[in-house]
């Protein structure tokens, strides 16, 4: 029996649906926020699943997202990329492992967009081949994508290497576009003029920012995981420099998926927060890759004992090797910490009981806790970090970066008087009340970042 003209129709549209590949950066930091733009662009779609979305990354950081997404997102689906040779920490920083990524997931099926973490700038280059549009996200911090994009002037400028930083290293940065005098030489990320200029990560970076610049342009839209007026800035010289700069953010905020763990607080944070008094505990919590030294570990551990501030530290049970003799069961017992391996961290920022952050400033931490209204006491180790620190710090005034740069007990403990009992931390609270407030704005009905969300999906959908 030959098919109606209708059901011809349908099949075309069948064929002409949307396929959008979104290919990830194999590491746990950067997975996160690219999902939860997946997740939002899903949703969106969703009752009618105008466009279907494959959300690829390699198979070791693709297990701890799943969890319930394809049932809850039914046109969002994870689809493991198979390891490649060598696949460890040194992969972090390969450029053909970019490749083979990028490339595996444009030949998956009939792809219309590619969608990818911005270091996976080969996603790029495979949809260019295919004559698809390409749409990178850059996770991290928005002052550290301009200075990467900025490298050749910064050079020029500071020089390169323990010299430039031995002359430079206090110079603000007000002389570069789209940087302020909030930020430092110091502050940059390694690479660019301190460190090594020719490590694997060193010239990924490079290569992104290369393919970023080019003219004509070869993203289609450049998008951010921060929101509009968050940092004016860094909003002017991105708008400038792309014909579509789409701050879509906090990501978390518009579709933060469900925790696979049946139990969200398997260690009983939550009830022992809600024992203490509004803004006095701390969260102590250095994200997926950043960890401290052992001697630091030891320190801020004294730290936090001696500050007798009530704490919450999430510490993977390989680190609570390091702690100081009866350290966990002495503040369990009387009552003022809590070490655990896990914790559920946005929802330990939103409880009331606290108010401050002590963290590495990871730029997923950072939206976190600005969601949350939770003042920081910043550790900064690498990348980023810096420079998403003295923003916290001197930018928007809603933290304080340890003395000397190190978890030593006195600096912990003075930080934290600082932060959950001075008048300055009482300043830090409103102003992070204010942020809050303008990031959930942002995420709102009709917000900028909602908004964004729209024009971001017409350009992936077509």
């Amino acid at each position: 029996m030959g098919s109606s003209a209708s059901d011809d129709d349908c099949d075309r549209r069948l064929r002409r649906r949307p396929h959008v590949a979104v290919v990830a950066f194999p590491s746990g930091s950067h997975t996160a926020p690219l999902l939860a733009l997946a997740r939002a662009l899903a949703l969106a779609c969703c009752p009618s699943a105008a466009a279907t979305f494959s959300f690829f990354c390699t198979a070791r950081h693709l297990a701890p997202l799943r969890g319930g997404c394809d049932q809850v997102v039914p046109n969002l689906r994870l689809v493991a990329v198979p390891e490649g040779e060598g696949e460890g920490e040194g992969v972090l920083g390969d450029e053909e492992e970019m490749r083979r990524i990028g490339r595996f997931a444009a030949a998956a099926g009939e792809v219309s967009c590619v969608v990818s973490d911005a270091l996976v700038w080969a996603a790029g280059e495979a949809a260019e081949e295919i004559g698809v549009p390409w749409v990178p996200l850059w996770t991290a911090g928005p002052h550290s994508l301009v200075a990467h994009l900025r490298r050749d002037l910064l050079r020029t400028t500071f020089g390169l290497g323990p010299e430039a930083m031995e002359a430079h290293g206090d110079d603000a940065l007000d002389n570069i576009p789209g940087l302020s005098g909030h930020h430092r030489v110091r502050d940059i990320p390694e690479g660019i003029v301190s460190g090594p200029p020719y490590s694997q990560i060193a010239v990924l970076l490079r290569s992104m920012a290369e393919r970023l610049l080019r003219r004509p342009p070869t993203a289609a839209a450049l998008v951010l995981n921060t929101f509009v007026g968050f940092d004016v800035t860094t909003d002017a010289a991105f708008a400038s420099g792309f014909d579509h700069y789409l701050p879509i953010g906090p990501l978390h905020l518009l579709a933060d998926p469900p925790h696979p763990l049946a139990d969200p607080d398997p260690s009983n944070c939550l009830s022992w927060l809600d024992q203490h008094p509004p803004a006095s505990a701390a969260y102590v919590g250095f994200g997926t890759v950043a960890m401290p030294p052992p001697a630091e570990i030891a320190a801020l551990a004294n730290g936090l004992e001696s500050s007798r501030a009530p704490f919450v530290w999430s510490l993977k049970e390989s680190a609570q090797e390091l702690l100081p003799p009866g350290f966990s069961d002495r503040v369990r017992a009387n009552g003022t910490g809590l070490v655990v391996s896990w914790a559920p961290q946005k929802v330990v920022l939103g409880h009331a009981a606290v108010g401050a952050f002590v963290s590495h400033c990871g730029w997923n931490s950072v939206l976190e806790s600005v969601a949350a209204g939770v003042p920081m006491v910043c550790r900064p180790f690498f990348g980023d970090q810096r420079m998403n620190a003295r923003a916290v710090e001197s930018m928007w005034g809603i933290g304080i970066t340890l003395r000397g740069g190190v978890a030593a007990e006195e600096a912990v403990a003075g930080a934290l008087d600082v932060v959950l009992r001075g008048e300055e931390g009482r300043r830090m609270r409103e102003r992070a009340r204010e942020i809050k407030a303008k990031a959930e704005a942002a995420a709102g009905v009709g917000g900028s970042s909602s908004e964004n969300l729209k024009k971001l999906l017409k350009i992936v959908c077509g």
